[in-house]
């Protein structure tokens, strides 16, 4: 009776332990490092796979004359003909620009999320549901938040990474893209696209988070309960 009594003490301590130490207090983060580290992580991320947009974008465009190409083919053609610049095309851009949009990011899904938990402390909810809940409310927000930042970022960059193809203008830098764009366009051709991506991007980045908040919630409790089984 005693060791079911301690099992059930130890359950409840356990799952309370999951929750404060699986989701970090916004107001105990230090922002300045969190940003800094994410900035870091995501710059290398995208100086990774910045080539590949470069290589689909330009496959996309078919005045280019690349579409009929395979991606390998588009590679090393933009290789022979711009060198490594060429696929790096943009980058720059990309990198400095971004800067804003992941701090935007992060921060409105650190904020959201700490409010959903908030609001939902009296709901007839589990725990695991209350965790999902609130990441996934988080990663919705912060999908908006951020879209209408980086949409207007991937036209500009789009926009420099087709410069010089057949057809296609040619421009002095981002600004000029941007000048270009809404004298031509309008602020509209600056978001173009916008729609589509809040229909498809939205969904699934609230659904990703919430999988990822049930799943480290579950993994910190499966931790807890093997540390206290393995000092009985």
């Amino acid at each position: 009776m005693a060791v079911a009594a301690a099992a059930e003490t130890s359950e409840a301590s356990t799952a309370g332990l999951a929750l404060a130490e699986a989701n970090i207090n916004w107001e105990r983060l230090d922002k300045t490092r969190f940003h800094v580290i994410g900035a870091v992580l995501f710059t290398a991320q995208q100086g990774a796979l910045h080539p590949t947009a470069v290589v689909k974008t330009r496959m996309q465009v078919a005045e280019g004359g690349f579409s009929h190409m395979s991606g390998f083919a588009v590679f090393r053609r933009i290789l022979r003909s711009d060198g490594i610049p060429g696929i790096f095309r943009g980058f720059g851009t990309t990198a400095v620009g971004a800067l804003p949009g992941r701090v935007l990011a992060l921060t409105s899904l650190e904020v959201s999320k700490e409010m959903a938990f908030k609001y939902s402390e009296h709901l007839d909810m589990s725990e695991a549901s209350r965790i999902a809940v609130a990441n996934g409310i988080a990663g919705l927000v912060s999908s908006i938040f951020s879209s209408s930042y980086f949409v207007p970022l991937d036209v500009i960059c789009q926009r420099l990474m087709v410069q010089g193809l057949p057809g296609m203008a040619t421009y002095r830098g981002p600004f000029d893209v941007i000048n270009k764009v809404v004298r031509t366009e309008g602020l509209r051709g600056l978001y173009r696209g916008f729609g589509v991506t809040m229909l498809t991007q939205s969904p699934a980045t609230a659904l990703w988070w919430s999988a990822y908040g049930g799943a480290q919630h579950a993994i910190w409790r499966c931790g807890s309960f093997v540390q206290y089984f393995l000092s009985i």
